[in-house]
């Protein structure tokens, strides 16, 4: 079964729902049966790049709050990260444009590495202060998991996969998503936000269940055959 995440790199709540939903996928039994794909979505598609200021100040520019405001609501958030077991050091996490993130994203799953790059993007953002639109991070971000860091810079350097990072905001636009985080769940079922750990458990039960009637497996009887190893 597949279940398709949209997000952005600089949701606080994207993360915090990756890792509830990670921990109700281990609790289904059906981690081993599950696909996931995630898709690219931006919150702010005209934030510019700004390593000189912080979020703090950033909220507190464009929210018209004031820096203590803007502190105390990440202060909340930070809260509810420890609580996932996540690190948020908000003071230090960089103001950046989520354009080429996604694009890196897109290159990690041409590989199957999807998941390994949102998590490493995160990680770097939230907890690291890294500049997760700056090309030297990424490849750095990007050979951690495993890609070839002339690649990783090639494809950055290059318009690739902005194409696929439109399409999956137009997606989402038909689909009727206007936030992230949003799971959607073998195509039937959309969870919207960082939800409690039970009711990821309660949709992936539900949506499973009737994957598994959609596409039961076959019940196979043995008998003498070779296999493509060339053993028979």
């Amino acid at each position: 079964m597949k279940v398709e995440i949209w997000s952005d790199v600089m949701c606080p709540f994207c993360y915090i729902g990756k890792r509830r939903f990670e921990d109700a996928l281990q609790n289904s039994g059906h981690k081993d049966d599950i696909e996931i794909e995630w898709k690219s979505f931006q919150l702010n598609p005209n934030m510019k790049t700004d390593p000189s200021v912080n979020i703090d100040q950033y909220l507190a520019r464009v929210k018209g709050w004031s820096l203590e405001q803007a502190k105390e609501m990440n202060a909340h958030v930070t809260g509810m990260a420890a609580e996932a077991g996540l690190t948020y050091n908000f003071d230090r996490a960089i103001v950046a444009n989520s354009f080429n993130a996604h694009r890196f994203t897109h290159l990690a799953k041409k590989y199957g590495l999807g998941n390994a790059a949102e998590e490493q993007l995160f990680k770097a953002y939230f907890t690291d202060g890294k500049n997760t639109d700056d090309i030297p991070t990424l490849i750095e971000l990007g050979t951690a998991i495993g890609l070839d860091a002339a690649e990783v810079k090639q494809t950055l350097e290059s318009d690739a996969f902005a194409d696929e990072v439109k399409h999956d905001i137009y997606e989402a636009q038909q689909l009727g998503i206007s936030g992230v985080p949003f799971f959607v769940m073998n195509r039937k079922y959309g969870v919207s936000g960082a939800q409690a750990v039970p009711v990821f458990e309660q949709t992936i039960e539900k949506a499973f269940g009737e994957w598994q009637k959609e596409s039961p497996k076959l019940d196979i009887i043995e008998g003498e055959s070779c296999g493509p190893d060339g053993n028979c």
